[in-house]
């Protein structure tokens, strides 16, 4: 049995999709190597892909591939928009130690 939880969306995030009316595009939630930490966060617009999994609310999609899910399980994704700016955020559980960027991580 898979217990594997997948990451949740914010409704501050879909909100902030919707605001931007990326539809049809999704926001692509991806994990890669590099960064001062390991691994980093990238965070775009894109088109879903047959495999990715596909998080909906408000209209709006948010789309994780299949390399990266294992790395964001039980994670949140949220929009802040704070004095230092604005941005969309991971919060991960599996991650050890993060930069002060917010966008590079351990595991």
């Amino acid at each position: 049995m898979d217990l594997t939880l997948p990451p949740t969306v914010t409704e501050r995030a879909f909100a902030r999709l919707a605001e931007l009316e990326a539809a049809p595009k999704a926001l692509r939630v991806a994990v890669e190597g590099g960064g001062c930490s390991g691994f980093q966060y990238e965070i775009t617009l894109d088109e879903p892909k047959e495999d990715d999994l596909v998080l909906e609310g408000q209209g709006q999609k948010v789309v994780v591939d299949t390399v990266s899910l294992p790395f964001l399980e039980n994670a949140t994704i949220d929009f802040a928009d704070e004095l230092i700016g604005a941005r969309f955020v991971v919060n991960n559980p599996n991650a050890t130690s993060s930069c002060g960027c917010g966008i590079s991580f351990s595991m």
